[in-house]
C-alpha cells in the first residue's frame, strides 16, 4: 500500500513533460518573433529618422542660402556703386521689414564704431566694434552665418556678416540679424516621423538654436538641470561622434548642416516606436496561454483513452504477482498495448504449465538430494585422509628445503667473500702499479734536482771568480786614487808657494795670487774626494770579501746536497726494484684468487640450483596439500549443499503450492 501511494500515473508524467516543453517552445518563438520584429522596426525607424533629418537639414540649408544670397547681393551692390552716406541710408531703409526672416534689415559698422541702420529700426548697439557680429564679420570676405547670441534687445538671433569694401578706406562690416523662430519652425514642422522631435545645436558652443520647447532655446545643452538624454547628446557632440545611437531610451540620429557649425538632432522614444509591437506581443502571449490550456485538455483526454487498457493490464499483473494465475486478459486492437496484452495472456498459459511441472520436479529433487548427501559424506572422509598424508609429506620436504637453503647461503657467502678479496687484490695491484710509476717519477725528479744543483755550483764558482776580479779591480782603483791624492798634495804645496811668491810681488802678483788660491781650493777638494773614494773602495772590498766567503760556503753546501741527492737516487733505485718484485707477487696472488673465485661461484650456483629445486618441491607439496584441503572442504561443501538441496526441494514444493492454476 505504501508503494502504491508513491506511484505517479503516466498521465501526470506526460502532462509534466509535454506541457513545459510546449510552454517553453511557445515562449521562445514569441521572443524570437518579438526580437526579430523589433529589429526590423528599429531599422525602419532609423532610416525614417535619417530621411527626416536630412530633409530638415536641406530645408535649413536652402533657407540659409536664400537669405545669405540676398545679403550678398546687397553687399555686392554697395561695393560696386560706392554710395555716399545719404544713398547708403536710402538703401538700408528699403530693406527694413523687407523680409520677415530679417525684419530689422541690414546694418553696417566701421572701425571707428559708427553704425548705419534703417531709420525706423529699433536696433541699438553701444559698442559695435566689440559686438559678436562685427568680430565674426572681420574673419570673412563673403557673407556667412555666425554663432547665435542675444542682441541688445534680449532676443536670440544669429547674424550673417562679412567685410564691406566700399572704397571709403575704413574697415567696415555689413550684417543682418535673423531670428531663430523661423529655424524652429523648420526644425519642428518638417519631421516626417510621427511623435519624433528635433533640436538644432551649435556644435562649438553646445547652444540650442531651435527646439519644440521654446524655453530651451539659447540654453546650453547638457548644462545643470538638463535631462539624462540631453547630457548624452552633449557628450556625443563633444566627442564629434555623429553615428546613430540609442540614448536614454531614445533612438537618435545626427546630421551636420552644411555651411554652418550646426548639428541637427532628431530623436524618438523607443517605447513609442515599439508600442504597437508590444501590444502584438501581449496578444501573442494571451493566445499562447489559451492554446496551452486547450492543449492540456486535449492531452489529458488522449492519455485517458490510451491509458485505460494499460490500467486493466496493470491489475492483471498485480494479481499475477500475488500468485493468482486464474485471471485472464482480453485484448483488442493492433497497437502496442494490445500486443502487450496478448503477450501477457501467453505468459499466463506458459506459467500454468511450468508451475505444474515444477511440482513434479521438486519431488524428484528431494530423492536425488538424499543420494548426493550420502556420496558427499564418503568423499569427505577420503579427502581428510589424503589431506593428513600430504601434511606429513610437506613437513619432510620443508626440512629438506631448509637444509639446502642453508648450504646455498653459505656457498653464496663464500663466493661473495672471494669476490670481495678479488676486488681488493685488484685494487692493491692497481695501487702498486701507481706506486711503481710514482717512484719512477720521483727517481727522475731527483736526477733533475741533482743536475740543477750541479748547475748552481758551477754558477757560484763563476760568481766567485767574478768577485775575485772585482777585488783585484778595486785594488787597482785604490792605487790610482792614492796617486791622485799625492798629486793633490803636491798641487796644494805648489799653490802655497805661488801664494807666497805673489805676496812678495805685491800689487803686480795679486792676479797670480787669486789663481794660486783657486788651485789650492781645487787641490783641497781633490784630497777630500780621494779620502771619500778610498773609504767607499774599502767598504766595497769588505763586501766583496763577504761575498767570496758566502759563495764558498754555498759551494760547500751544494756539494754536500749533491752527494745526498745521489744517495737518495740510489735509495729510490732499490725501492723501485722492491716495488716491482712486490707487484709481481701481487699479480700471482690475483691469479690464485681468480681460480678460488671460479670454484666458489660454481659451488654457489650448484647450491642455488639445489635450493631452487627444493623450493619447487616444497611449493608442489604445499600446492598438493592445499588441493587436498580444498578437496576436503569441497567435499564438506558438497555435503552441505546436498543437505541444502534437500531443504530447497522441500521449500520449492511449498512455494509451488502457493500458485493457483
Amino acid at each position: 500500500m505504501q508503494k502504491e501511494k508513491g506511484i505517479v500515473s503516466i498521465k501526470v508524467k506526460l502532462l509534466g513533460v509535454i506541457v513545459p516543453v510546449v510552454i517553453v517552445s511557445i515562449l521562445v518563438l514569441v521572443l524570437i518573433a518579438y526580437r526579430t520584429s523589433a529589429g526590423l522596426i528599429e531599422s525602419y525607424s532609423e532610416n525614417l529618422l535619417e530621411s527626416s533629418v536630412e530633409n530638415q537639414a536641406s530645408q535649413i540649408e536652402s533657407w540659409l542660402e536664400q537669405n545669405i544670397g540676398a545679403f550678398q547681393i546687397v553687399k555686392t551692390t554697395i561695393e560696386n556703386t560706392k554710395p555716399d552716406d545719404k544713398e547708403l541710408q536710402t538703401m538700408l531703409d528699403s530693406y527694413y521689414n523687407y523680409n520677415s526672416n530679417y525684419p530689422e534689415g541690414l546694418y553696417i559698422a566701421d572701425e571707428t564704431g559708427k553704425l548705419w541702420k534703417a531709420s525706423d529700426s529699433a536696433m541699438s548697439e553701444s559698442d559695435p566694434v566689440n559686438s559678436v557680429w562685427y568680430q565674426e564679420g572681420l574673419t570673412r570676405v563673403n557673407m556667412a552665418i555666425g554663432s547665435s547670441y542675444v542682441n541688445s534687445e534680449g532676443v536670440s538671433v544669429i547674424s550673417a556678416s562679412g567685410i564691406l569694401n566700399d572704397g571709403s578706406g575704413k574697415m567696415k562690416v555689413i550684417s543682418a540679424d535673423m531670428t531663430l523662430d523661423r529655424i524652429s519652425v523648420i526644425v519642428n514642422a518638417f519631421i516626417e516621423m510621427k511623435n519624433a522631435e528635433a533640436i538644432l545645436v551649435d556644435k562649438d558652443t553646445a547652444t540650442i538654436l531651435a527646439s519644440r520647447d521654446s524655453a530651451k532655446i539659447s540654453t546650453t545643452l547638457g548644462s545643470d538641470g538638463s535631462s539624462a538624454f540631453e547630457q548624452s547628446v552633449a557628450a556625443k557632440i563633444a566627442d564629434r561622434d555623429y553615428s546613430f545611437s540609442t540614448l536614454d531610451g531614445n533612438m537618435t540620429v545626427f546630421k551636420e548642416v552644411s555651411g554652418t557649425n550646426w548639428i541637427l538632432v532628431s530623436y524618438i522614444p523607443t517605447s513609442i516606436v515599439l508600442a504597437d509591437l508590444a501590444n502584438l506581443r501581449n496578444l501573442m502571449i494571451l493566445i499562447s496561454v489559451i492554446s496551452i490550456l486547450i492543449l492540456c485538455v486535449v492531452i489529458e483526454r488522449t492519455t485517458h483513452v490510451v491509458i485505460a487498457p494499460v490500467r486493466k493490464l496493470t491489475n492483471v499483473i498485480k494479481a499475477l504477482t500475488d500468485g493468482d494465475f486464474t485471471v485472464s486478459v482480453k485484448s483488442s486492437g493492433n497497437d502496442e498495448i494490445a500486443l502487450m496484452s496478448r503477450s501477457v495472456e501467453r505468459f499466463i498459459a506458459s506459467m500454468k504449465q511450468m508451475i505444474a511441472s515444477m511440482g513434479d520436479i521438486s519431488g524428484k529433487l528431494g530423492t536425488q538430494a538424499d543420494a548426493s548427501d550420502s556420496v558427499s559424506r564418503e568423499m569427505q572422509s577420503a579427502a581428510n585422509v589424503q589431506s593428513q598424508s600430504m601434511s606429513e609429506l610437506n613437513m619432510t620436504v620443508d626440512q629438506l628445503s631448509v637444509s639446502v637453503n642453508e648450504i646455498a647461503d653459505n656457498a653464496t657467502k663464500l663466493a661473495g667473500v672471494v669476490a670481495d678479496t678479488k676486488d681488493d687484490s685488484v685494487n692493491v695491484g692497481n695501487k702498486m702499479r701507481e706506486t711503481v710509476e710514482v717512484s719512477q717519477k720521483g727517481r727522475e725528479d731527483m736526477e733533475h734536482v741533482g743536475e740543477a744543483l750541479e748547475n748552481i755550483r758551477t754558477s757560484i764558482q763563476n760568481l766567485e771568480a767574478a768577485v775575485n776580479k772585482v777585488g783585484t779591480a778595486s785594488g787597482e782603483i785604490v792605487e790610482i786614487v792614492q796617486l791622485i791624492g799625492n798629486i793633490a798634495e803636491e798641487t796644494n804645496l805648489l799653490s802655497l808657494n805661488a801664494s807666497i811668491e805673489a805676496a812678495r810681488a805685491g800689487e803686480a802678483g795679486r792676479g797670480f795670487a787669486v789663481v794660486a788660491s783657486e788651485i789650492g781650493t781645487l787641490a783641497s777638494n781633490s784630497t777630500a774626494s780621494v779620502e771619500h773614494i778610498s773609504k767607499l773602495i774599502h767598504e766595497v772590498n769588505e763586501l766583496v770579501a763577504d761575498a767570496v766567503r758566502q759563495a764558498g760556503d754555498s759551494a760547500d753546501n751544494i756539494n754536500e746536497s749533491s752527494g745526498l741527492i745521489h744517495t737518495a737516487i740510489d735509495t729510490f733505485d732499490r725501492i723501485y726494484d722492491n716495488i716491482q718484485q712486490t707487484s709481481a707477487l701481487i699479480d700471482q696472488m690475483v691469479d690464485k684468487i681468480n681460480q678460488v673465485d671460479e670454484v666458489a661461484t660454481n659451488v654457489a650456483a650448484i647450491s642455488e640450483e639445489q635450493a631452487a629445486s627444493s623450493d619447487e618441491i616444497l611449493a608442489t607439496s604445499e600446492s598438493m596439500l592445499t588441493q587436498a584441503k580444498g578437496i576436503a572442504e569441497n567435499s564438506e561443501n558438497v555435503a552441505k549443499e546436498s543437505r541444502s538441496l534437500t531443504e530447497s526441494s522441500i521449500q520449492l514444493a511449498d512455494q509451488v503450492k502457493l500458485f493457483r492454476i
